[in-house]
């Protein structure tokens, strides 16, 4: 029997519409029926390619005792994160407050006017290990809703007093000294045996990489260079890394990155090749260019749509366990390849009998004394291989803003590769992404099978620009231009926090919630407001306009007073504050015409500002009839050059 779930556009909605539990999505039903009844609202938020999700939709979403406990005590909502992240956000932040810490699957106790009264993560079926269970948690509540209100909602006022302080400083630091003490946070945390910052689990967060690399070359600081180069080498020898597949997963459950959580995120990937790009940029060791081809080369062939937009993720699960798609035996390995080939391949990557996860390999080379791939003709059967095995279940979820990401990372790889596939994948993206994203000229945060979702959030309007502006540097296309331009035009109109600075996460004619969702910091996935930031810098220099100039200035002053206190968890900001107050080369090509324009890789850094001309110019004249490149920094100019000269 179908609960109020059937229908939505939601995969992780989809996923429980036959649970037991008269589950409600997100909508003004439910919380009529939670006054009318006056019953608390029990709140769930995850998504569909979370493994503890699953866990706990096992355990007690289709368990029919718990099931009778919600019906008959509770009004229960379900919230896909990744389609709702502004409610995922208000949440999270409350969830954070009362435990201390956050994920998903997240849980929460709401009063019908959606205040929350309590709150926490996964809970199992009966207590066990000190958590406890829902058949204990649910009367617990219901107990102190019907008899002791007055204190659940003196807690539910202190929280949302808590999460709405600001925490700020009142004066704004100078860029660089929040650099140097972001620096020694990242140092005091580094680990220099295996990478990563901090203890298990780790995640990858290519956004942090790509500010140290960026921070290590601008400031020829060796240190940050170094903890960047290390940590994307590890990244790639663990097992976080699909060494059959490619692509990286979204953490590593232990200091080696060699076991991972399997899922895999679009915005981890496009993360993490923006950062292999720079690493090549700055050592051109070609391990870092390979293994983002490799990462790209997966997104391509298994989280496309035939339209050419990217979907949001891949489950970690496949028959109902966790990994079981990716660990291995060498056995199999020798029958697909071979005694020769696949002894050789299962020495290279660790395969063992004794194994390493569920009794099985996951393919690493954390033992191995180089970082060399000499068995890449063995990966074509052995992906061949693979899919004979029961498939991950795959999120078709568009998300814009993540779609923007892949578009800049794959013109990125388009500028360290010449692989003129990559820029027309992302072409074509963006062309897809225009016609099923975008309604009456606004943006969607997300579709489904065309089927809308919400409007678009800060996010979507920022990483869809930078996506934009990456594209033009590449194709000096002015449309891209343009289009970046109305984007942050309209953050600029509708997303603006007037009183404190900085951008809301909603727009001004968003859903009201009970308040209005606000993130600075970087998460595994980077904030709207530091990647606006960014955007705007680029803007500024880009076209020279002093209004774009003023709103980024104004942005890296918010952020600045924001990122004082814990600098490295604003990376984005970093890295823009950085560009800002050291300009990147700015780079004009003049080109015979449009077929004359430079072969990729350019002889220019990745942060250089291009404009590509379609044609010479009085001011911009060809030298020699050939293609011509104009290169200045700080309102001073190089003599014209012919391109490779």
């Amino acid at each position: 029997m179908a609960n109020h779930l059937q229908g939505q556009t939601s995969p992780y909605l989809r996923q429980h519409a036959h649970n037991p539990v008269d589950w409600y999505p997100w909508c003004q039903e439910a919380f009529e029926k939670a006054q009318k009844e006056d019953k608390p609202i029990f709140l769930s938020i995850g998504y569909s390619t979370c493994h503890w999700c699953h866990v706990m939709e096992r355990e007690s979403f289709e368990d029919q005792e718990v099931a009778e406990l919600l019906n008959r005590d509770f009004v229960s909502i379900k919230v896909d994160r990744e389609e709702r992240p502004d409610i995922d956000s208000l949440y999270m932040a409350v969830c954070q407050a009362f435990t201390g810490n956050g994920g998903w699957p997240t849980t929460l106790f709401l009063t019908p006017d959606q205040r929350p009264f309590h709150a926490g993560t996964y809970f199992p079926k009966n207590s066990r290990g000190g958590l406890p269970g829902m058949l204990q948690l649910l009367p617990a509540v219901r107990h102190a809703w019907d008899h002791d209100r007055d204190k659940l909602l003196a807690q539910s006022r202190e929280v949302l007093d808590l999460i709405q302080e600001e925490k700020a400083q009142t004066e704004t630091p100078s860029h660089r000294d929040i650099r140097r003490k972001a620096l020694d946070q990242w140092r005091a945390s580094f680990d220099p045996v295996w990478g990563g910052f901090g203890s298990a689990p780790k995640f990858p967060m290519g956004h942090s990489l790509l500010a140290l690399l960026t921070i290590g070359e601008k400031t020829n600081s060796k240190p940050a260079t170094a903890m960047a180069l290390k940590t994307l080498e590890q990244l790639y020898r663990g097992g976080i890394f699909d060494h059959i597949g490619g692509g990286f997963s979204r953490y590593s459950t232990d200091r080696q990155f060699l076991i991972p959580h399997f899922e895999k995120m679009l915005y981890d990937n496009a993360l993490l090749i923006l950062a292999y790009c720079k690493a090549w940029s700055v050592t051109k060791r070609e391990l870092f260019r390979e293994v983002a081809r490799r990462t790209a080369d997966y997104a391509i062939r298994e989280m496309t749509l035939s339209s050419g937009v990217f979907v949001s993720a891949q489950d970690a699960d496949s028959g109902g366990e966790e990994g079981s798609f990716y660990a291995i035996h060498p056995e199999e390995i020798i029958a697909v390849l071979g005694r020769e080939k696949g002894t050789k391949f299962n020495q290279r990557y660790h395969i063992t009998d004794q194994g390493n996860f569920m009794g099985g390999s996951i393919p690493n080379l954390l033992q191995a004394e180089d970082s060399a791939d000499d068995c890449r003709d063995c990966l074509v059967p052995l992906r061949a291989w693979r899919r004979t095995r029961i498939p991950l279940h795959r999120d078709d979820k568009v998300i814009t803003g993540w779609n923007g990401l892949m578009m800049a990372a794959l013109a990125w790889l388009y500028r360290v590769t010449g692989r003129t596939d990559y820029l027309d994948t992302a072409r074509k993206a963006w062309n897809a992404l225009e016609k099923t994203n975008r309604q009456n000229g606004r943006l969607l945060s997300s579709t489904l099978d065309g089927a809308p979702g919400p409007k678009a959030f800060l996010e979507d309007y920022a990483f869809l620009s930078l996506g934009l502006l990456t594209l033009y540097e590449v194709t000096g296309e002015r449309p891209l231009l343009e289009q970046a331009e109305e984007l942050c035009r309209r953050v600029l109109d509708d997303f603006p926090d007037q009183s404190r600075g900085g951008f809301f996460l909603t727009s001004r004619d968003g859903e009201p919630l009970i308040l209005r969702p606000k993130e600075a910091a970087d998460g595994a996935l980077p904030s709207g407001n530091t990647v606006m930031a960014w955007v705007l810098v680029r803007l500024a220099h880009l076209t020279g306009k002093e209004d774009w100039a003023q709103a980024a200035e104004t942005q890296l002053d918010f952020l600045s007073r924001q990122a004082a206190r814990y600098p490295t968890a604003y990376p984005v900001y970093l890295l823009a504050a950085l560009e800002w107050e050291q300009p990147p080369e700015e780079v004009t090509v003049a080109a015979p015409n449009r077929e004359g324009l430079p072969p990729q890789p350019w002889p220019f850094p990745l942060d250089a500002v291009v404009n590509l001309l379609d044609k010479p110019t009085e001011d911009h004249p060809l030298v020699n009839g050939q293609t011509t490149y104009y290169v200045c920094r700080d309102h001073t100019c190089q003599p014209p050059k012919n391109l490779y000269s």
